[in-house]
């Protein structure tokens, strides 16, 4: 793919539709062999992306799901210590324990976590999904194995990657990113899709749709996304809504098709008490 043109046709063949911006960023990415830091608000792409990224190039898709606290022994490596007892325990039946460390502590007994698993699979993208939910210190960490693109483990030494990962960052802004990460990257914020465009999205993946009632789901969903909800719909629940009225055989989203169906696309209670006090005529008008 040598344009980004042609990795837009590429993500479209798998069933990711991406825009000129998204797709350049990527191209961009891949071409730079730069991690792309991609932003934005819930449901709008992101994990897709890197998703997408792997069928089109034919790859593995490795995923580290950041969380609070999360840290090297879930991130990197760990040693699978029941393992290593029950051989600790098998030499001194046999009455050999002088070289127990040397046996103990070699790869068999090394349990890799989605980073090292990056390193040591060519060509592969690894997500790094949520950043924002990991703490500064992790981020410290992971920025060193990107860039250096190697782990020194004490007991085997170094292991370096023969061929980097694309790295694909995601962070739906719960809190700040710290620079140092963000300048290491090529950065884009993905912004719910327009109208037409989430119309082709639905269609895509739910061919079974007709071009109406994906007309009358994406023009819900985005009013929906102005109506200052705790949690405004993103692409996934716009697909589960048009996927829950296909399951009913609604072949029209009417007030009371949108009734029986607004937890397909509203996930918070309070959010569907307002929809409903404001009318679910005025958001279907």
């Amino acid at each position: 793919m040598d344009t980004p043109g042609e990795l837009a046709a590429a993500l479209d063949r798998v069933g990711y539709l991406a825009d000129e911006g998204l797709a350049t960023a990527a191209f961009l990415a891949l071409r730079m062999r730069r991690p792309l830091f991609c932003e934005g608000e819930p449901g709008t792409g992101k994990t897709a992306l890197a998703k997408a990224l792997a069928d089109a190039l034919g790859t593995t898709l490795i995923r580290l799901q950041c969380h609070e606290g999360i840290d090297a022994a879930r991130a990197l490596y760990d040693w699978d210590f029941p393992r290593q007892l029950l051989h600790l325990r098998a030499m001194e039946s046999q009455g050999r324990t002088d070289d127990a460390e040397a046996e103990l502590y070699t790869r068999r007994f090394l349990l890799a976590r989605p980073l090292l698993q990056a390193l040591e699979t060519p060509g592969c993208v690894l997500l790094v999904d949520e950043i924002d939910r990991a703490d500064d210190e992790f981020e410290a960490f992971l920025l060193e194995v990107l860039s250096e693109h190697a782990v020194s483990i004490p007991e085997l030494g170094e292991i370096r990657a023969a061929e980097p990962p694309v790295v694909v960052l995601t962070s739906n802004r719960t809190r700040e990113v710290h620079d140092a990460v963000k300048r290491r990257c090529l950065y884009h914020w993905l912004e719910h899709p327009g109208l037409a465009r989430e119309v082709r999205i639905l269609r895509r993946r739910l061919p079974a749709l007709t071009e109406a009632l994906a007309g009358q789901v994406a023009t819900a969903v985005s009013r929906l996304r102005t109506a200052e909800l705790l949690k405004p719909p993103g692409v996934a629940e716009s697909l589960d809504w048009a996927e829950a009225l296909l399951a009913l055989d609604r072949p029209v989203l009417d007030v009371e098709a949108a009734a029986i169906t607004l937890g397909a696309v509203l996930k918070y209670r309070e959010d569907a008490d307002r929809v409903v006090r404001a009318g679910l005529d005025a958001l279907l008008a």
